[in-house]
């Protein structure tokens, strides 16, 4: 097997000599980083799928601080991640000399560029940063979400759909951008039931509701992701935007 190349005495070295005080790794991002390059590289294989439950259960750690290194690794370049979903994640656990070769600007660069962690928009706050929150304005390209009216960026905002007294998130899924008048209005009240008031006061037609509760399912399900930067690069830079033209992919016309 490949592990039989591989000089395991100095490998450790490197790792405790001189990737832990340069990277600054905490005792429980050793012991993730160990745990996946011992069932990984140790035998024979770059690449690992696994659980976040998995890893935990190895290290002896609750999920949350294990999660958390798994990030700092990435982050810091000790793992790459290529994928990641529900059923878990697949790492390429990278050697220390591996990691090493990294130049001191670009360890730094790294650790300056404000990546966009975990590599998944499902996890990001939209109201964190004024690039995400500028994401979903322009996702509506400059209608109002709700009723459909052309809005100044003055007299723009964005609304939870589902309130956040009623356990609504920052995700894309439950941001939109709105008129002033529309986030007043609406209040506590759910999207639906506000369309229909809408509807009702005239402010919407018939085939115009149709379309706004048709997006507000799209909304839910994920089809409408806002154009952010890939998760590999940092934010500002315009060179990997997901969709063209400020619309993001497999997003419907007019919603």
């Amino acid at each position: 097997m490949k592990s039989k190349n591989l000089n395991l005495e100095r490998i450790w070295k490197q790792f405790e000599d001189h990737l832990v005080p340069r990277l600054r790794l905490k005792l429980v991002d050793r012991a993730v980083y160990s745990h996946l390059f011992r069932h990984s590289r140790l035998e024979g294989k770059c690449r690992l799928r696994f659980s976040i439950a998995w890893l935990g259960r190895g290290t002896r750690l609750c999920d949350g601080p294990v999660r958390a290194a798994v990030r700092r690794l990435v982050e810091k370049g000790a793992l790459r991640l290529i994928e990641r979903s529900k059923s878990g994640h697949v790492v390429e656990v990278r050697l220390p000399e591996e990691i090493l070769a990294a130049g001191p600007h670009d360890m730094e660069a790294a650790k300056e560029s404000k990546m966009v962690r975990a590599a998944n928009i499902e996890e990001l706050d939209f109201l964190k940063t004024k690039a995400l929150r500028q994401a979903i304005h322009a996702r509506e390209h400059g209608l109002c979400f709700y009723c459909q009216q052309r809005m100044s960026v003055r007299k723009r905002c964005l609304d939870h759909v589902v309130a956040l007294v009623n356990l609504g998130r920052n995700s894309y899924r439950n941001l939109v951008s709105c008129c002033m008048e529309c986030n007043s209005r609406k209040g506590e009240s759910s999207g639906p039931d506000f369309l229909l008031w809408l509807y009702r006061e005239r402010r919407l037609t018939a085939s115009e509701l149709t379309a706004r509760l048709r997006a507000l399912d799209a909304l839910a399900a994920g089809k409408l992701r806002p154009a952010v930067q890939h998760p590999d690069t940092p934010i500002g830079s315009p060179a990997h935007m997901l969709g063209r033209k400020g619309r993001p992919p497999g997003s419907p016309r007019g919603l």
